[in-house]
């Protein structure tokens, strides 16, 4: 089968597989509610096994690798350099994604006189578990900080970037921050999902109501707009106006509550591609040596937004 027909081959199968998991959660929604709330929670909080498989064949540059023990956990980090005695970065990857997809910025960052710290969340790459959420994206992030201490800068990209905001409002110590494609609003990402696979608003938010029973916070404990004021450190919020997985607005969010952030917007890179653009590393590293990028949202009650 030549490589054209095998790309079409798969996505035939692939538009086949939505559409039965749609029927059977709109099916389901009609016949079953509750079993089908608890079976959309367990698939909201469950990443794609290509993060594993990715992760395998990703070589990892000549990191030091090793684990530790967290909450029943096996998490798998990454060392370039010496954290010890060298400013450290520690990057934190988006769902269903990898410590390695970071590598186009370890020779950046190394170049750049830092060490560089990387980890594999739970239930992606090659850290153990089955399921995760933002809320052990965090603590998981914390955890990783206390083993290595504080931080010279934090970097995250998509649910990673959330990661990083909801650590640094708790008081995770670091001197600055890259958030690139944040995502900023859980509730909105549980209500995209819902529709993704067929399921009905009202039983999105039971699912939401679910997943704050079963985490013991509410979402609201994760918004953008509630956790960015809180944070002292400087901030650059990169995202691409055209992404289709997380919003422009979402990053926009950031930028307009974090006080001492700036907002640098791409276009045509997307969700994915901006978390290893060469400009995007460019100017994170420009950020970090404390030049001004990108440009500063301000918010007032009579100006829902604008730059400054």
């Amino acid at each position: 089968m030549s490589a054209a027909m095998s790309k079409i081959s798969t996505t035939v199968r692939s538009t086949l597989q939505m559409a039965g998991l749609r029927a059977t959660f709109r099916l389901g929604s009609w016949f079953d509610a509750a079993a089908t709330v608890r079976r959309a929670g367990d698939l909201f909080c469950t990443p794609f096994a290509s993060s594993r498989s990715r992760a395998a064949q990703t070589p990892s540059a000549d990191a030091v690798e090793d684990s530790f023990e967290l909450d029943g956990h096996r998490i798998h980090t990454y060392v370039w350099g010496d954290p010890q005695t060298q400013p450290y970065v520690l990057l934190a990857h988006g769902w269903s994604s990898h410590a390695t997809r970071f590598l186009p910025w370890i020779g950046r960052l190394r170049g750049a006189d830092y060490a560089v710290v990387a980890f594999d969340q739970p239930a992606h790459g090659l850290s153990t578990g089955n399921r995760s959420n933002l809320l052990e994206f965090a603590n998981t992030l914390q955890a990783v900080a206390n083993r290595f201490g504080p931080a010279a800068a934090l970097i995250g990209h998509s649910l990673g970037g959330a990661a990083v905001a909801t650590a640094l409002a708790r008081g995770l110590p670091a001197e600055r921050a890259v958030l690139i494609a944040p995502a900023a609003d859980p509730v909105d990402a549980a209500m995209r999902f819902a529709g993704f696979v067929g399921l009905p608003q009202r039983l999105g938010r039971r699912m939401i109501a679910a997943f704050e029973a079963h985490i013991g916070f509410s979402f609201d404990a994760f918004q953008a707009h509630f956790n960015a004021p809180r944070i002292a450190h400087p901030a650059l919020i990169v995202h691409d106006v055209e992404d289709r997985e997380v919003p422009w607005a979402e990053g926009e969010r950031y930028a307009r509550f974090w006080p001492d952030s700036r907002l640098l917007s791409t276009q045509g890179l997307g969700h994915n591609r901006i978390a290893q653009d060469e400009g995007v590393i460019a100017a994170a590293l420009r950020f970090l040596r404390g030049e001004a990028v990108g440009e500063r949202v301000v918010s007032t009650p009579n100006l829902p937004f604008g730059i400054a």
